[in-house]
């Protein structure tokens, strides 16, 4: 029972947001047809028609009602939608009491051509117009009625009149004056409904004041635009009208041909059906939202078939389309599409829908680059995966390609088609650079050895298509600057161009330099580090903490570190500091006369391991012998700790938890492997100097030595204090 509650309620919800749209598109259509109706002209044809001057003199009344109608139309949009569905409700009702009108009216004038003046059960033929005209009304009180909702089932019955009249043998010429009497009847119901209901649009916009003054006082003029166009559904609506518009200027065209429509004609069609629905600023915006819908289906389509539905997961706002319709609308009002002539503007609208499939094919490899790419690097051995993403790739390659060499055989170069070639030029060259990357990672997925140079491959790969791409955009801006000043200068064109300057050549611009002196930092810093010899991996005997392989060749970081030098350079593009201890990685000159920052848990350098057991005297073993102390933990010193805990407490009381005074503590020492550095230096910040005590220092150090079954007395640690 609660399942089927459930149930029923999303039906409700659905059926509600249905009738949000429906209801407000007939406002629309209005508004579309008060645009495309011209006063003036409307008034001059019939004057040259009729010679009749009186029709003109109603020219001034039919611009106020032009005008009564626009506002009229708008207060419809945006009325809630609870009050909409009241109102066509009534609208409904007056056309059910007309139909009962057209009954009754029809039933006399058939009852008078047949001129039968006896009962109407006598003649077949009267009784059956008589059976259907009363099944009629009946169905027409009764629907009333109900929309009504109301059980004075008699306020809507004035039609049924002459057919009591007729069932009562009334001579048949007194049934037009009962039909008349009826006609005016219900229409005294209707003015006498209209009054007292005539200060409820005045009670209604009062009341939509009154909030909207508190929204704005509360919220912002920009939270009430925003709660309008959610709850006008506005996408939605202004789509559903543009569609309905088109499928009526099908209809017309076929409804008037009666023979079949061959492919190119039919192509011609559809160009000129969608240039006579943009012909106003209502279908213009209705396009847009079209092409936005159509465009987040065939994104939507291309991630489903990327990634099944998981590409639902995390939604891209970037590829919801709009891009595409606002760079539809841009383009057309640039252009001025709606002032042209049909023929010009579907013309003129091609190239436009060009431009637009440009962009879609852009919008698809922004969203295959980076799963490919994913694809490539990881180990997934899905062969479907990879079919699926190699072969939208392949579409991606062919298809733009194919388009601009049709759009350069059957068109005439100009600056449109040449940014659509040039767009689709640069989309099939990116997808061309994703597949040799994809390559590359396949062929180091498959190969023992790791690629030294891949990131440079790559950065040369991807900067070779930006490059590319920002010659192409400086071009078209040159282009652009050249024929506003040669050419006919408008705010419009103006305005695009400064756009497209700032954005698609100044940040690039910066983004790219940016990209490169980091690129080039990076690769400075690294050929500063020294380089690993043999030896030293040897001894290091370690993975690369970044990629987790194995080191045949590597780099030493001042707080030595070993990484290999590609895997330390990408990381240096994200920040300047070491992966494992974050100590600042600087030049070599910066690095004299510090001591590195060690992690917790990390060892020490041979020579500083070597130091801090001479510090404490505790070196049985020959020199270099330090595997007691390498794995401190499993010897009887990996059992004290209250040493570190002495010079934890002295160091925390410098700062909270957390900070890097905190840090210091556990970065100072290691107890358990008998490693000291220098306090001062542990505890070192950028506005101060923090440093351990004397006695907690002397106090660890006895304690460590006693632990270690070592006699040192407290001289002895005094005098080897750094």
């Amino acid at each position: 029972m609660a399942g089927l509650r459930v149930i029923m309620s999303g039906v409700r919800e659905k059926l509600e947001a249905v009738l949000n749209v429906a209801l407000r598109v007939p406002s629309i259509m209005v508004l579309e047809m008060l645009y495309r109706w011209d006063v003036s002209s409307f008034f001059q044809q019939i004057q040259a028609r009729n010679n009749n001057n009186l029709l003109f003199q109603y020219k001034y009344l039919a611009l106020n009602l032009h005008y009564v109608g626009y506002i009229i139309s708008l207060v419809l949009l945006t009325l809630p939608r609870q009050h909409l569905v009241q109102l066509y409700l009534y609208v409904l009702t007056a056309l059910l009491l007309y139909a009962g009108h057209q009954i009754s009216r029809d039933f006399v004038r058939s009852e008078i051509e047949f001129g039968h003046d006896g009962p109407v059960y006598e003649e077949p033929l009267s009784l059956n117009r008589f059976t259907t005209a009363l099944i009629g009304q009946l169905v027409v009180c009764t629907l009333c009625s109900f929309v009504m909702k109301t059980k004075q089932i008699w306020l809507f019955s004035a039609h049924l009149l002459p057919l009591l009249a007729r069932f009562c043998m009334v001579p048949v010429e007194m049934l037009v004056i009962i039909n008349r009497f009826a006609m005016i009847f219900t229409g005294l119901e209707v003015l006498y409904f209209l009054a007292s209901n005539l200060l409820v649009p005045y009670k209604l916009a009062k009341s939509a004041y009154r909030e909207l003054v508190q929204v704005v006082e509360v919220y912002g003029l920009l939270a009430l635009g925003m709660s309008l166009w959610n709850q006008l559904v506005v996408p939605v609506l202004f789509m559903v009208f543009w569609l309905v518009l088109f499928a009526l200027q099908i209809y017309s065209y076929f409804s008037t041909r009666d023979h079949p429509t061959s492919r190119e004609r039919l192509l011609f069609l559809f160009l000129t059906s969608i240039a006579e629905c943009c012909s106003t600023p209502y279908s213009l915006l209705g396009l847009m939202f079209t092409i936005s819908f159509i465009t987040l289906g065939v994104l939507t389509l291309c991630k489903f078939y990327l990634q099944g539905y998981g590409a639902f997961m995390n939604d891209n706002l970037m590829h919801r389309g709009m891009t595409e319709g606002i760079t539809l609308l841009i383009l057309a009002v640039q252009t001025g599409l709606i002032e042209l002539q049909v023929v010009h503007r579907a013309f003129l609208l091609s190239i436009i829908l060009f431009i637009v499939v440009a962009s879609i094919l852009q919008s698809m490899l922004e969203i295959a680059d980076p799963i490919v790419l994913a694809l490539g690097a990881s180990r997934n051995k899905s062969l479907w995966k990879h079919f699926r993403a190699v072969s939208l790739c392949l579409f991606l390659l062919v298809f733009p390609a194919y388009m601009a060499y049709m759009i350069s055989q059957f068109f005439q170069m100009d600056f449109w088609l040449l940014i659509i070639i040039s767009s689709s030029v640069l989309t099939s060259l990116q997808v061309l650079g994703t597949l040799f990357i994809y390559i590359l990672f396949m062929v180091e997925e498959f190969s023992k050895e790791p690629m030294e140079n891949l990131d440079d491959v790559i950065y040369y790969v991807n900067g070779t298509y930006r490059l590319l791409e920002f010659l192409v955009a400086l071009c078209v801006v040159a282009y652009g600057v050249a024929e506003t000043i040669l050419g006919e200068w408008t705010w419009m064109g103006s305005s695009i161009i400064f756009v497209h300057s700032y954005f698609n050549v100044w940040l690039r611009a910066q983004l790219g330099w940016k990209s490169f002196l980091l690129r080039r930092d990076a690769a400075n810093k690294i050929n500063s580090l020294p380089t690993a010899t043999k030896e030293q991996l040897e001894e290091h005997n370690d993975i690369c903490s970044i990629c987790y392989q194995d080191m045949h060749s590597a780099v030493i970081t001042p707080c030595s570190h070993f990484f290999h030098s590609a895997c330390l350079k990408k990381w240096l593009y994200v920040q300047e500091t070491c992966p494992l201890c974050h100590q600042q990685l600087k030049s070599q000159g910066q690095q004299v006369g510090t001591t590195p920052v060690q992690g917790p848990g990390e060892q020490l350098p041979h020579n500083e391991r070597r130091a801090s057991q001479e510090l404490v005297g505790l070196n049985d073993g020959p020199p270099g012998n330090d595997s007691d102390l390498a794995h401190g933990s499993e010897g009887p010193m990996g059992q004290n700790e209250e040493g570190q805990k002495a010079l934890n407490t002295d160091c925390s009381s410098h700062g909270d938890p957390g900070t890097d005074e905190h840090r210091c503590a556990q970065n100072g020492s290691n107890v358990g492997n008998i490693e000291f550095s220098h306090p001062a230096e542990l505890c070192e910040d950028d506005d101060q100097q923090l440093s351990v005590t004397q006695e907690s220092f002397n106090k660890q150090c006895m304690e460590a030595s006693s632990a270690h079954g070592r006699e040192l007395n407290e001289a002895d640690c005094h005098l080897n204090l750094p």
